[in-house]
């Protein structure tokens, strides 16, 4: 990855969590004894409007080698 690009998305991923300081340990204890294959992650957006979308999806064995490439990147 280009060294300017990675920069880049650090200081953005460490703006999120300084305005979202709860996030980060929500997926730390959510997640925090490891992802399992057929775990449900549920997702909910709620815009300004009150309109609702939800969605689920049920962890796949691809899915849990992509979460685990993702965090041997931001562990480098």
């Amino acid at each position: 990855m280009n060294p300017m690009a990675l920069m880049k998305l650090m200081s953005a991923k460490n703006k999120f969590n300084a305005n979202h300081p709860k996030v980060g340990a929500f997926f730390k204890a959510a997640f925090g004894s490891g992802l399992q294959e057929g775990t449900i992650l549920e997702l909910t957006v709620t815009k300004p409007d009150g309109e609702k979308m939800t969605t689920n999806l049920k962890v796949k064995p691809s899915d849990l080698e992509l979460l685990n490439e993702l965090r041997n990147m931001s562990n480098k």
